[in-house]
């Protein structure tokens, strides 16, 4: 399958009337002959009918009462989630609709929320969607497709993520006041009309007062339309929401069974172990633990033993993403794919789930595990034609070896693994004086410093940094704060830190913000890896303009195995499941989705 050029679409100049500039086009003359849509998928078919009531996972009847607290670590100063100024409280998004909402049993199925209809052709140059009469804002004003158009406007402008993401939005044409198209620079690409249906609703009329600022932070309520409204704000110590009783959309199947709490609290931590006290104490009630030690010891307490706290693992069908050692590329000690290798070489994932995890993770061994996505074996089929088409920007490895991480655990394997790390360090321009691995080039040490912002990892780091010293390269770790942490990934400003990617399992847009060459210069985007790689960059393409499912898998498959080949980072591991502390006071579905543990699908006893 070759790798096809971008169709790129002429632009349609469109005369504009009035002050809420509605197009004057034939085109739409008669929106009630348009083949309007409920919902939108890139599965085979929909789950849920038009006349659905509600989801098969949620309770219809659930009682709304009650309250659901939990916990944050570290600390925020700001209730504007949408720009890359400050830190923001935990659940900033809970205020907002948008278009569209997804469907947890379902693998990438979004249904109208805002939205009451969908149209798009069947080239996706473009979609219209069709907001609902009866939306309205928590002040009482309705939801327009002004606000729809002044929404994605200003998140392009204010935040990367959402700049890349909706990169291929190339035009935003108000037809009426609850009507609103988005036309697109190329088509082919399905994904397009289902994701400008995600980005959250923005008020324009209170951003636009002249007392506010979008670019800034900002810890006066913002107003919103959703569920919940803000209710109480401690900066740095607690945030609590409240249910809106008159929320416009309570009565729509997609939230059916859902917001079943009058209010949600979050209570802020410095770390996680007084998070754990906190939990015993009975001060919030639920943890998701992410902390094998403290799954398999911090529990042991008598709430437990009589039952009064649940400690459950929910098994999901999500793809999992990769978490790993994240080297940055824009230093230029980590450009060399030898050194990459070498670091992945000294790191023992045996010894860690042997001595300090209880066995209860499994190595991490491509961006797409746990799922069809994954590249196994050596690549055949439509994966091996497409990654043919670039096999002069690849190496010949990524055809003729199959990726594994190396194997620990034992002396005898490390020793090996230390070793061959070794030569490739000496390979790639280094020599080892007094212990120390050395540029050839410049004389400078080799030096690492892992950034952290929560202490749950150094003891990890710290196994991985006496393998990294047995072959001269000496480590440091830097704990800062939550705020500092986040400037620092804002402006790449770090040598190694732990990432997540996580992924779907109908990648798409995103993976240009995740790998894209373009994303890699822009301040705070998620290529914080800094890849710049043509083949990588071709690939991304080919997974957006995918015309099948089969294709799609295919060359996602073939991402994975250039991305795994490059040694961009350190995979690390993943548990059977979502690990959930809790205290014995709430109830949910029976039938449970397979995509999504969802607390707002919960219900207090």
């Amino acid at each position: 399958m070759p790798i096809r050029k971008i169709k790129i679409l002429p632009l349609i100049v469109f005369f504009l009337f009035g002050t809420t500039n509605y197009i004057a086009s034939e085109e739409y003359r008669d929106l009630d002959d348009i083949p309007w849509e409920y919902a939108l998928t890139l599965g085979d078919e929909l789950k849920y009918s038009s006349n659905f009531t509600h989801f098969d996972y949620v309770n219809p009847t659930a009682p709304k009462r009650g309250s659901l607290t939990q916990p944050a670590i570290g600390s925020f100063d700001t209730l504007n989630p949408f720009n890359l100024k400050g830190v923001p409280a935990m659940g900033s998004y809970y205020i907002y609709d948008s278009l569209l909402k997804n469907s947890d049993d379902e693998p990438f199925s979004y249904y109208g929320l805002l939205a009451e209809a969908i149209y798009h052709p069947a080239d996706f140059s473009y979609v219209i969607y069709k907001l609902r009469d009866n939306a309205r804002w928590h002040d009482g004003k309705k939801i327009t497709a002004d606000d729809v158009k002044w929404s994605l406007e200003t998140l392009k402008e204010y935040n990367p993520n959402y700049q890349y993401y909706y990169s291929n939005v190339s035009e935003i044409n108000i037809i009426n006041e609850k009507t609103i198209e988005f036309k697109f620079d190329q088509s082919g690409n399905r994904e397009l009309p289902l994701i400008t249906g995600q980005f959250p609703i923005l008020p324009k009329h209170f951003w636009s007062d002249q007392t506010k600022d979008f670019s800034e932070t900002i810890l006066d309520f913002p107003l919103g339309s959703g569920p919940y409204k803000y209710a109480e704000v401690q900066v740095n110590k607690k945030v609590v929401y409240e249910r809106v009783k008159d929320y416009w959309g309570e009565d729509l199947p997609v939230n059916k069974g859902f917001n079943n709490f009058d209010t949600i609290i979050f209570e802020y931590f410095r770390d996680r172990q007084v998070q754990l006290e906190a939990f015993k104490a009975k001060e919030i009630d639920i943890i998701f633990e992410n902390s094998s030690k403290r799954w398999a010891t911090g529990y042991d307490f008598s709430a437990r033993d009589s039952g009064d706290v649940k400690l459950e693992l929910f098994k999901l069908k999500n793809v999992q993403g990769m978490q790993a050692f994240v080297m940055n590329l824009r230093k230029p000690k980590f450009q060399d794919l030898a050194v990459r290798k070498a670091l992945n070489l000294a790191f023992d994932f045996e010894w860690l789930n042997s001595n300090l995890f209880y066995n209860q993770y499994q190595r991490i061994d491509s961006f797409f595990d746990n799922s069809e996505l994954e590249s196994t074996s050596l690549p055949d089929g439509q994966e091996y034609e497409i990654l043919l088409e670039i096999s002069n920007l690849i190496p010949d490895v990524v055809f003729n070896e199959v990726y594994e991480n190396p194997i620990g655990g034992s002396p005898q394997n490390m020793r090996r693994n230390l070793r061959e790390a070794q030569t490739l360090l000496m390979d790639a321009g280094y020599t080892i004086v007094d212990g120390k691995l050395i540029d050839k080039n410049t004389n400078k040490p080799f030096v690492i410093e892992f950034l952290i912002s929560q202490p749950d990892m150094e003891r990890i780091i710290t196994q991985f940094q006496t393998n990294l010293r047995s072959i001269g390269i000496e480590v440091s770790i830097r704990l800062v704060d939550t705020a500092q942490y986040q400037l620092r990934m804002d402006q790449f400003d770090f040598d190694i830190v732990v990432a997540t990617f996580p992924q779907s399992l109908s990648p798409g847009n995103e993976q240009r913000d995740y790998w894209g060459s373009e994303a890699a210069d822009s301040e705070g985007s998620r290529n914080i890896i800094g890849i710049k790689d043509e083949a990588i960059d071709l690939l991304i393409d080919g997974i957006i303009f995918a015309d099948t499912r089969a294709e799609l898998i295919s060359t996602t498959k073939a991402l994975d195995r250039v991305l795994k080949w490059n040694y961009f980072v350190v995979p690390h591991y993943y548990s059977e499941g979502l690990r959930v502390a809790r205290w014995n006071k709430f109830e949910y579905s029976d039938n449970l989705p397979d995509y999504n543990v969802n607390l707002f699908t919960w219900w207090s006893k």
